[in-house]
């Protein structure tokens, strides 16, 4: 089989303790409007993409400590490619697990069917197949009960997701989370 590779890139995640002053700067440069916020997390976009950039508020999920900033910690967390379908970003799973490259995270988050990786030097990027057909579908679903009771997901098992692909389940069948509970444990902490 060919390289599965991504149909286009889709967003970028940034964490801040500048939270309001980086929503506004976000909005006076690209025109953005705020799909979802909490006092953790923003998303924004500027076209019909349900979110083009989200930002993650360290000082509510980590209060500052006084100390400098440890590398790493403010800045891009991760930037995101979306693939044409459940079935590619499952088979490009299996091609990337040969080659000994696994992610650290399969999550569904409502809105994607999300996996992350890190490259080499620790820079993570999230593989995602979109849950609707279309933008204003998933802005609908951003502005529900559903993405307000659990907007970081609940995690999944892409063997067993790969496993019912290849005997024949429809990968559309995958598209909509099934509940939105647990919450991620490895993310979890970002949801309020």
């Amino acid at each position: 089989m060919s390289r599965i590779r991504p149909a286009r890139f889709v967003h970028v995640v940034y964490r801040t303790r500048q939270f309001d002053r980086m929503i506004a700067w976000y909005q006076a440069v690209f025109d953005c409007k705020v799909q979802y916020q909490n006092p953790v997390l923003a998303f924004l976009t500027y076209d019909d993409e349900h979110h083009r950039v989200a930002i993650i508020n360290l000082t509510a999920v980590q209060p500052d400590s006084g100390k400098d900033e440890r590398r790493g910690i403010i800045g891009v967390d991760h930037v995101a490619y979306t693939y044409g379908s459940v079935e590619d970003l499952l088979e490009n799973y299996a091609q990337l697990k040969e080659k000994g490259i696994v992610p650290y995270w399969c999550v569904h988050h409502g809105v994607t069917m999300s996996m992350y990786y890190a490259d080499p030097d620790g820079n993570q990027m999230e593989l995602q197949v979109d849950a609707f057909a279309s933008g204003d579908d998933a802005n609908r679903y951003m502005l529900g009960p559903h993405f307000e009771a659990n907007p970081i997901g609940v995690e999944y098992d892409p063997d067993d997701a790969l496993k019912k692909i290849r005997s024949g389940t429809p990968g559309t069948a995958f598209l909509q989370r099934q509940s939105d509970l647990p919450v991620s444990p490895i993310r979890g902490t970002l949801a309020h």
